[in-house]
């Protein structure tokens, strides 16, 4: 059975006994917890935590699912996978555990010709949570498994909670035997090999407190309403099906390998060295397609790390397969054909993504290059010392800062007669780890701690937001929270978060910043300083009460600051505008991956493979000028999400949208999902002005942009710069950029002539500087302190110099000029003083310490510069010295 067909059976399953089908989410999630979805249930989290009230009772889905946690130990083994897709049939207060055994046994038994998988029942086990008995029961009773094949376990294998306080539950998972030749008999608690775990179900019935780990933490209690939360291993399913060792060979999955034995000439299977790499390949190059699709970009942090490391990891198992041509987009071509019919996206979206691969192919073997070059010098260092294990801390720089594997590093090591200290650098990457771990365990927010606000939203409903067409509106006061504590009033003078019933105030969320302005109620005042969405639908308002005191029920008058409101308006039109002609522009794959809309400047990031010319950016400025020309009326309407699609609106990478979505609509020229707030007729924008572009990231250029009277501001200003300029040169504005090229070019010859008198200056005190040669240990030794104004170049021509008239003598030359607060030297011998065994880079060492500096240099010459210039005499003493004592 094909893997499509695995997903459609299951879907259609669940549809027929009265679940709605939600299609996938993106991988992308907005949680602090998360950087990708890592489980079926995470889009449904608001429901389970009560931070939102489903709009269903019951739920299907299969969703796309990517973890990271052990990238470095896919391949080794073939039960580590980043990327897989997580069948899952939810209830929320509906059904419980009953229902969810009873469903999931009867579609995995129930024949395939009639809809099922057709599982063999006698190769099914279960296990249950040691406490259970319930579910151990129903087991019994549904699916007539007898005692033994039913396992009791403890927390650590059967609860599941998401490691924060918050609902959690006992869990039953299933089990299939694959049979005698892949372990021992005895069920999942005995072999996990030969019983693989294909589903498991989450009875979500209690709540947990604080606590680490999978077991030390307390049960507070039971959920006022039971929820059921599951979840099939497709992948897992598959293999089964198909009759397959593991995934790696199920019909999704092979294909990519089947690439790569085109590209190597080798097999899989054949040695078990090349099958690590081919699955590496296989697997890393869906996952990265997969989280490109959704919007992510190769960086150096986060998500963007990430998806750097997996592409990076495909390309290195493709250089040790022996190939060395490139092979990203080849291999995205074929994670697009295989999963392209359940991800559309990857098919619409492709050119895109085939472009980021390419670009950081090319990036990657650039900096292959460079990284080789530091393994060549670590490795020279490492032998030119006698040793034959090449540093822990070398490797990890070379992985760190170079994205060089362990396994690259000691594969080149060994062509280098070799090894590497591995225990050192798995101690230093253990320590990176921990220090990760540390980090995303501060930024834990402890769901629990957002359940005063929950209880605002339980007892009083979503905020009803007015300010899409009223700026001011009368409203009551339902919560009041003081440092995170729930309260009855907050006096005069105090800071709080207040949430109203309805408000006119924008609160922060997809770029556009959150309004700001005054609450006026009887007798009290208040200043509103930001509005915060804490949990879904819940407005709540950062206030500082400037006179009176505020309390709950009190009836207030809320007015929006107007002005400002009107020009964050307009910069969040203007960034549709500007999204819309950089698409126009680049194409699809200039994909929207972020923006800041604030009071007359925006900002607005997008993704190119690409460099962005400066051309094109002045095509895109005077292309949505002209458009403002036009005034068109901006229209805003709320629509299903397919309809919105089939109108052309453009939905952006990584945000997740209901069935129900608002468009904002410019005319032909720009139609978007958006729930900001815009202006009424483009007209009212005025002016756009980009005043900046770079580029923040790998493949994600930033452009900023002035709206409105501030656009006009700062072109007034630069207009005013170039006047005065002209004034200054005595040219018109329009040949200004030829004159100062003009005295560019002449202020650049006068530095050259400058520098060659001040050079022909100092060659002239060599004849002086020679005479003043004295002879110590039998060497001629010209040792001196020079004054300022010398810089390297002329120092060491003074240096070659004051050597050649030294002749056919054994000499020394050492020469130092300071430089503000560091000074210069350089150290040249004679061919005779060489003769002898006198080296110039071997005399450093004796006075560098005198001027804190370091150099070094063949033993014909040496030099450097150090940070102390008033330890020159010292070092010229110092040198004569070590001279003197020479041999």
């Amino acid at each position: 059975m094909e893997t499509h067909e695995i997903t459609n059976r299951f879907l259609t399953y669940f549809e027929k006994n009265g679940h709605t089908r939600v299609p996938s989410a993106p991988l992308l999630v907005d949680d602090p917890n998360l950087l990708f979805v890592n489980a079926g249930m995470v889009p449904f989290k608001p429901y389970f935590l009560g931070e939102a009230p489903p709009p269903y009772p019951r739920a299907t889905s299969v969703q796309k699912c990517v973890r990271t946690p052990d990238i470095d130990e896919v391949g080794k083994t073939t039960r580590h996978n980043t990327f897989f897709q997580m069948a899952g049939n939810f209830s929320f207060g509906d059904y419980f555990k009953e229902g969810a055994i009873e469903r999931a046994w009867e579609l995995i038994t129930t024949p395939q010709s009639e809809g099922g998988y057709g599982l063999e029942p006698d190769r099914l086990w279960a296990t249950v949570y040691e406490d259970d008995a319930e579910a151990a029961a129903l087991w019994k009773k549904i699916s007539g498994l007898p005692s033994e094949r039913i396992q009791a376990r403890d927390m650590v294998d059967n609860f599941w909670s998401m490691g924060v306080p918050g609902p959690c539950g006992p869990c039953s998972e299933i089990y299939y035997d694959r049979g005698p030749k892949y372990g021992r008999e005895g069920g999942p608690i005995v072999d996990e090999d030969r019983y693989i775990e294909i589903w498991n179900l989450v009875f979500m019935q209690n709540i947990r407190g604080e606590g680490s780990g999978k077991k030390d933490f307390p049960i507070l209690g039971e959920l006022p309403a039971k929820n059921i939360d599951t979840g099939m291993g497709v992948e897992r399913v598959a293999t089964i099906l198909q009759g397959v060792e593991n995934v790696y060979e199920t019909d999704l999955v092979r294909p990519v390998i089947g690439r790569a034995e085109e590209f190597s000439g080798r097999r899989y299977g054949a040695d078990h060295t090349d099958d690590v790499r081919f699955r590496v390949i296989a697997d890393h190059a869906r996952t990265g397609v997969l989280l490109i699709g959704d919007g992510v970009t190769p960086g150096n942090d986060g998500r963007g790390y990430v998806l750097r490391r997996l592409l990076r990891r495909i390309v290195r198992s493709t250089r040790l397969l022996g190939v060395h041509e490139p092979v990203l987009p080849a291999f995205a071509e074929v994670v697009r054909d295989t999963m392209g019919p359940t991800y559309p996206e990857l098919v619409s979206g492709f050119d895109r993504i085939a472009e980021v691969v390419r670009v950081e192919e090319e990036a990657f073997l650039s900096t292959l290059t460079s990284g080789s070059r530091i393994f060549d010098l670590a490795a020279e260092e490492t032998k030119s010392t006698g040793g034959g294990i090449l540093a822990g801390d070398k490797a990890f720089q070379l992985h760190d800062t170079y994205g060089f594997p362990i396994d690259l590093t000691l594969e080149m090591a060994a062509e280098q007669g070799l090894t590497v200290d591995e225990d050192g650098f798995r101690a230093l990457m253990n320590e990176q780890r921990q220090r990760a771990k540390a980090d995303a365990a501060a930024r834990k927010s402890g769901h629990g701690d957002l359940s005063a606000y929950r209880q605002v939203l339980d007892q009083h409903g979503e905020t009803q937001f007015l300010g899409y067409t009223d700026l001011q509106a009368t409203a009551k006061v339902v919560g009041l929270l003081e440092d995170g504590v729930p309260v009855r009033s907050v006096a005069e003078g105090h800071k709080a978060e207040l949430v109203l019933d309805r408000t006119p105030f924008y609160a922060e969320s997809g770029g556009q910043v959150a309004d700001t302005g005054v609450l006026v109620g009887d007798g009290v005042e208040l200043k509103v300083l930001d509005v915060q969405k804490i949990v879904p639908g819940l407005f709540v308002h950062r206030v500082e009460v400037t006179q009176g005191e505020v309390g709950i029920d009190t009836e207030v008058t809320g007015s929006v600051d107007v002005h400002r409101r009107q020009s964050i308006e307009r910069s969040h039109s203007a960034t549709h505008l500007v999204h819309a002609a950089v698409r126009g522009a680049y194409g699809k794959r200039a994909a929207q991956a972020g923006s800041l809309n604030s009071p007359g400047r925006m900002r607005f990031d997008f993704t190119t493979a690409g460099a962005v010319s400066v051309d094109v950016l002045t095509e895109v400025e005077e292309e949505v000028n002209e458009y403002l020309q036009t005034d068109v009326q901006v229209q805003t309407f709320v629509t299903t999400k397919d309809k919105a699609l089939e109108l052309g609106a453009v939905a952006l990478f990584g945000e997740k949208y209901g069935n129900d979505v608002r468009v904002v609509d410019m005319g032909e020229y720009s139609r978007e999902l958006c729930g900001g707030t815009h202006v009424d007729r483009i007209g009212q924008l005025g002016l756009v002005k980009l005043v900046g572009d770079s580029s923040i990231g790998s493949g994600v250029h930033r452009v900023e942009a002035l709206v409105g009277s501030d656009a006009l501001k700062y072109v007034r200003k630069e207009q005013l710069l170039v006047s005065q300029l002209a004034n200054t040169f005595k040219v018109p504005s329009d040949q200004l950029p030829s004159r100062i090229d003009d005295v560019l070019t002449r202020l650049k010859n006068a530095e050259k002539e400058i520098e060659q008198l001040r050079t022909q200056q100092v060659l002239g005190s060599a004849g002086t500087l020679t005479d003043k040669a004295q002879d110590i240990n039998g060497f001629a030794v010209v040792a001196e302190k020079l004054g300022e104004g010398i810089d390297a170049n002329g120092l060491r021509a003074l240096a070659s110099d004051i050597r050649g008239r030294l002749g056919e003598r054994p000499g020394v030359v050492a020469l130092f000029a300071p430089q503000g607060d560091k000074i210069s030297f350089v150290v040249a011998t004679t061919s005779a003083a060489r003769d002898k065994g006198i080296a110039a880079g071997k005399l450093v060492p004796s006075f560098a310490e005198a001027i804190g500096g370091r150099g070094g240099g063949k033993p014909d010459m040496a030099q450097g510069g150090g940070t102390n210039p008033a330890g020159a005499e010292q070092a010229v003493t110092s040198l004569r010295a070590a001279v003197a004592n020479f041999g």
